[in-house]
């Protein structure tokens, strides 16, 4: 039995890796904001699953939320042997339209925790010779667009490098990159999606199983769809300059409204 720790794992991707892994039979820590979400989410859990599944309020915008997860992962004597970096938000607007605070807060989720988190998480795994982290990322990380794709586009580069650094200890790092998720995340971002079309849509607990195969195949990076895949390969084709154009005109046709 192995436990793995989701943040951000009561909605969306997170809770669809906790759904899975649960159905495999691997113990969790649950993190979030809400307490009484995560025990309602813990209880369904092991009453259906019959994992335990422990609670850990957090928030990792705050640095005494980070720090309660950092101690949590670096318990030799509960080990976390797999950590999905999940939590995270988008913002509604362009740059300059959101605050500077908010704008911080987004990379301190984003960039800070998932460091953090990723380090203190992989020292002990590298101890024991085996782990796995998954840093939730986005196909937003390979277009020029905003300060969220730059927080994934992070997000990508630095678990691909430290995945070349801890090759030969037994330790897995794979940044996921899903597009569209059927989530709250617009909801609570306050987006509209209704002018999305259909098609880019992805399904969580799809994109979780997908994430977790192309761990134990060792990838250290997860497009988790056959049409992002096509679609992130012919955005290497066109030029930087092009293609924040392209983006641009695309966030205002697609994005929120």
């Amino acid at each position: 039995m192995t436990t793995a720790l989701i943040t951000g794992s009561t909605a969306g991707i997170g809770a669809a890796f906790a759904r899975r892994l649960a159905a495999d039979g691997h113990d969790l820590v649950l993190v979030a904001r809400d307490t009484a979400r995560l025990r309602e989410q813990a209880t369904e859990l092991h009453d259906r699953h019959g994992i335990e599944a422990e609670v850990l309020t957090a928030d990792l915008a705050d640095d005494k939320g980070i720090e309660a997860v950092e101690r949590r992962l670096a318990d030799r004597r509960n080990p976390v042997d797999l950590l999905v970096n999940n939590a995270g938000f988008g913002h509604k607007g362009r740059y300059l339209e959101v605050p500077m605070s908010d704008e911080l807060t987004m990379l301190k989720v984003h960039c800070e925790a998932v460091l953090r988190l990723t380090s203190a998480a992989v020292e002990a795994m590298r101890e024991r010779g085996r782990g796995g982290v998954v840093n939730v990322a986005s196909t937003a990380a390979f277009v020029p667009r905003g300060t969220y794709g730059a927080s994934k586009a992070w997000v990508v580069q630095f678990t691909q490098g430290a995945a070349q650094d801890l090759a030969g200890h037994g330790v897995r790092l794979m940044a996921l990159c899903p597009g569209f998720v059927r989530t709250e995340f617009h909801e609570r971002a306050g987006m509209g999606t209704d002018n999305i079309p259909r098609w880019m849509w992805l399904d969580a607990d799809k994109v979780a199983a997908t994430a977790l195969a192309d761990l134990a195949r060792g990838k250290s990076l997860s497009v988790p769809d056959p049409r992002y895949k096509v679609l992130m390969g012919a955005s290497k084709l066109v030029p930087r300059d092009l293609l924040g154009g392209i983006s641009s005109k695309t966030g205002r046709k697609y994005g929120p409204r």
